[in-house]
């Protein structure tokens, strides 16, 4: 279990240098604005190859998480179309990094509309995307037209998507944080996530500021918040996925949550 890759959501200037900081084996970032549909920018200067080498030389993995924006479910046209296109271009940029996977949340249906339209759009969505690299999608902490909330919404979203063509090149980012504020309790979730996805590719080990069920996407510390300490790193040992901790405090508060992991991994 000591042989976990743990890393840090980062800056996205030099993702290489901001893992030695941490002492992190891994870095995830945003390739560009996170809250806007403007295509994918690498603000690494040297350009996408070159960070890819330095990140091999290292021996730094790498993640991309998509914009927040994107919501492939949605039944509003004026989002779901640019929300696929903006997915696509995030795909294809994470790849020419060498990016082990790009992470995206699950997105939501309209209040007027049935979760099935949703976990539709979700099959059409993955049918129709060039993945040359894992399309990761991220268990999300709140709203009840959320296709990733709930377990149950989340097997029903794997069954549709294991319809569509590059189906199983589509794993599963388990985020402590938003299981605990969604309503599942973290005791035993591993277990009934794999139930259903057969897999978990990356954790975001996140501690919540806001208690059970919540439906609050607000991080904490590992061990300063509400979700239970040892069930949330007993969960980080079982998946036996690389490590992402996307909390607050910069370099010297992440380390120290990876450095908290370590203790208990």
């Amino acid at each position: 279990m000591s042989a976990l890759v743990l890393g840090a959501h980062v800056d996205q200037l030099d993702p290489v240098a901001e893992a030695a900081a941490r002492g992190a084996g891994l870095s995830q970032f945003f390739l560009g604005d996170p809250q806007g549909y403007k295509g994918p920018e690498l603000a690494y200067e040297a350009g996408p190859e070159a960070l890819k080498q330095a990140a091999a030389d290292a021996g730094i993995r790498l993640y991309v998480h998509a914009p927040y924006v994107i919501n492939v479910a949605t039944s509003n046209n004026r989002i779901r179309i640019p929300s696929r296109k903006l997915l696509q271009q995030h795909m294809n940029a994470a790849a020419e990094i060498g990016a082990a996977g790009l992470i995206v949340h699950g997105g939501h249906v309209l209040a007027k509309d049935d979760p099935s339209l949703g976990i539709d759009n979700w099959r059409k969505c993955i049918d129709g995307l060039e993945m040359p690299i894992p399309l990761l999608i991220e268990n999300t902490a709140g709203g009840d037209r959320a296709m990733a909330r709930h377990l149950d919404r989340i097997a029903e979203l794997w069954d549709a998507i294991g319809t569509a063509k590059g189906g199983d090149t589509v794993g599963f980012c388990l985020d402590t944080c938003h299981a605990h504020a969604g309503g599942e309790e973290l005791a035993g979730i591993v277990d009934r996530v794999k139930a259903i996805t057969g897999r978990i590719d990356l954790v975001h080990a996140n501690d919540s500021r806001d208690e059970f069920d919540s439906g609050a996407d607000r991080h904490a510390n590992l061990g300063d918040g509400f979700a239970d300490a040892d069930a949330l790193a007993a969960a980080v040992a079982a998946a036996q996925a690389p490590v992402v901790v996307e909390t607050p405090g910069g370099v010297e508060g992440q380390k120290a949550d990876i450095d908290w992991l370590r203790e208990r991994l």
